[in-house]
Order: C-alpha cells, then sequence, then structure tokens
C-alpha cells in the first residue's frame, strides 16, 4: 500500500489556516446535500456528517439542497468553496459542476469532464482497460436494443459470450440501486427489465467471485494517494443497495484482511484509476480481489458516501485521520480558486 499521507500535526483550524478571533476558522463552506434522486435520503446523511465534521474542524460550514434557489443563494451569500455532498446523477454525471463553473464558485471534487466519463460505468472501464488494468468483461445494453432485437435472441448472445453468473447494474447510477446477480438464464430478463427502471441502459458483466474492496483515493496537494482499503463482506455474498443500508447485513473490515501485496496492488488500481479518469480531491474505486489475487477494477464514485457508517471515511480512520481534517484541508485547497 501506498505510504499513509502525511497530514500535518497543527490543530483542525491551523491546518486549513488562521483562525479569526472568536478561534473560528474564516473560511465559509457550502455543503451541497439532497437533490432529486432515488440518493437523496442517503445524501443528506452525508451532507449533514460533512458539516458536523467541518464545524468541529473550526469552519463555518452551511447545509444547502440544489435546487432554484441556490445560484441566488451563493451569489448573494458567497462561499469560498463548496463541498458536494450530492450522490446520484445531480451530484455525480458532472452537470451541477459546469454550473459551478460557469457562475465561478469553487469546489471540492472531480471536474464536469472527468465525472461525465465516471459517471458512464461502461465508458469508465473502457478508459481503465485501456490503461492496462483488469476489469470483468461486460455489454452495455441500450433498452432500445434490448426491445427492438428481440430480448430472447440479445440475452442467449450476453449469456454464451459472458457465462453465468452475471452481475446486472444501471450503467449509470450509485448505492447499487438496481444491482442485481443473476445466476440463472431464466431470472435474466426481469433483472434486464427492473434495472431499466433506473436508466436507459444496463451494464451487463461477468460475475467475479472474491473479496470486495473499497479503495479511497485523497488529493491533498501532493497528488492522488491511497488511503487503506475496505474489505466488503454482505451477508447475501451481494453487496447491493439492502446491503448497504440496512443494519447488520454487511461487515466491513478496515483496513482490509488481505496479504500485503495485494493491498499494494489494489492501491496502484485506485491511484491509476484515478490519474486515468481525470478525477481530483478524493474518490472511492470499488474492486473484487479474486482467488488468484487479481484486483479487479468495478467502478468508481466521485462523490462518496460521508455518513458516519461510509467507507471513506472508514479508510481515513483506518489511516489514523480525522475526517474533519482531511475535508477542511481539501476545501482549503479550493477557496479562492477557479477551473
Amino acid at each position: 500500500m501506498s505510504d499513509p499521507i502525511a497530514l500535518t500535526e497543527a490543530t483542525p483550524a491551523a491546518a486549513a489556516g488562521p483562525v479569526d478571533g472568536t478561534g473560528r476558522h474564516p473560511l465559509r463552506a457550502v455543503v451541497l446535500a439532497g437533490g432529486l434522486t432515488f440518493e437523496r435520503e442517503v445524501s443528506l446523511s452525508s451532507g449533514t456528517q460533512v458539516v458536523q465534521e467541518l464545524e468541529r474542524a473550526g469552519l463555518d460550514a452551511e447545509l444547502r439542497d440544489a435546487d432554484a434557489d441556490l445560484l441566488p443563494g451563493l451569489a448573494a451569500a458567497p462561499a469560498d468553496a463548496v463541498f458536494i455532498a450530492l450522490h446520484g446523477a445531480t451530484g455525480e454525471d458532472g452537470a451541477l459542476r459546469a454550473v459551478l463553473d460557469l457562475a465561478g464558485v469553487p469546489y471540492v471534487g472531480s471536474p464536469a469532464a472527468a465525472c461525465r466519463l465516471a459517471w458512464d460505468k461502461p465508458a469508465a472501464k473502457s478508459v481503465v482497460r485501456s490503461v492496462g488494468l483488469t476489469t470483468p468483461d461486460w455489454v452495455a445494453l441500450p433498452h432500445s436494443t434490448f426491445r427492438e432485437l428481440g430480448a430472447g435472441a440479445v440475452l442467449d448472445l450476453m449469456v454464451a459470450r459472458l457465462g453465468l453468473p452475471l452481475m446486472v447494474k444501471p450503467a449509470t447510477g450509485g448505492s447499487a440501486l438496481g444491482v442485481q446477480k443473476v445466476s440463472r438464464v431464466e431470472d435474466l430478463p426481469a433483472a434486464m427489465v427492473s434495472c431499466f427502471a433506473y436508466g436507459d441502459t444496463v451494464l451487463v458483466e461477468r460475475f467475479v467471485e472474491g473479496v470486495e474492496l473499497a479503495l479511497s483515493v485523497i488529493d491533498l496537494g501532493d497528488g492522488p494517494e491511497a488511503l487503506p482499503a475496505v474489505e466488503i463482506e454482505p451477508q447475501s455474498g451481494v453487496f447491493d443497495y439492502a446491503a448497504r443500508y440496512t443494519p447488520g447485513m454487511t461487515e466491513y473490515h478496515s483496513p482490509a484482511r488481505v496479504a500485503p501485496e495485494v493491498a499494494d496492488r489494489a492501491a496502484a488500481l485506485a491511484v491509476q484509476v484515478h490519474t486515468a479518469l481525470g478525477l481530483a480531491d478524493l474518490s472511492r474505486t470499488d474492486a473484487i480481489v479474486s482467488d488468484d489475487g487479481t484486483v479487479h477494477f468495478l467502478e468508481v464514485n466521485v462523490s462518496p458516501g460521508l455518513t458516519e457508517t461510509s467507507m471513506f471515511p472508514m479508510a481515513v480512520e483506518a489511516a489514523g485521520y480525522e475526517l474533519g481534517d482531511v475535508l477542511a484541508r481539501l476545501l482549503a485547497r479550493r477557496a479562492g480558486t477557479t477551473r
């Protein structure tokens, strides 16, 4: 694994800059959370946690929704920097970030173009494979093709090409919404239809048996560095929406219970993914380690969950750091900057 990030030993406020006469940091941060996606409640939990962590670190932080009042509000009371805790399309497909760019509002996180690429799972997998990293074979199938060419014939070809079992997931989206493992041919049509409820294109991927890892990356100014891997052990064997958000359905191990050389390879993959996709500041890559020790890229998240039970905070803690300090430093780097 990469060497730990050398955070300063200063107090949280000093790490992000000078404080004013009240003992609070003058940096004003707006944390965006909520939005109108399937992941609204998770986003609000992340945003609330971020505000609490930033305030604990001595910053002035305000929680705001991404609605029609956002831009007028930012114009009336400008933020030094924005932290995006939105999940789903609003926070991850690059559109909101493009608007913030137009408004000249600095924000923590990846630029709009990189977000668009990462949001499209098949496109991200193509880029990752092009730089020599391993990712399970896949087929991306739009709903129109599924309908016009005949579902039966198309699904038969997919099974012949990829085999069983398969992972079926929306080509865009987060929180594992719509994700299903399919072990029988007769279950595939229903899984496809279920996924189409979340988007127009479905990603069908060869299932890889192994240890699932969450690989967080942060960049505090000296380049992207991987935090300790978090091992995910869902009771059901599949880390779907229920396994993520139902207490007791998943056990996490931080750091992951893998051999040091596997941890090193996983950390290197996460940094390579972050770099190849043009990401910035923070990301979380999901990967599977197969029995032979190969690390397989699954997908990357540009706005990882930041609730008390999310994997990014687990990785920060495993590295020996305070989440509020890390978030404050990311905000301080972006404050007063434009893209």
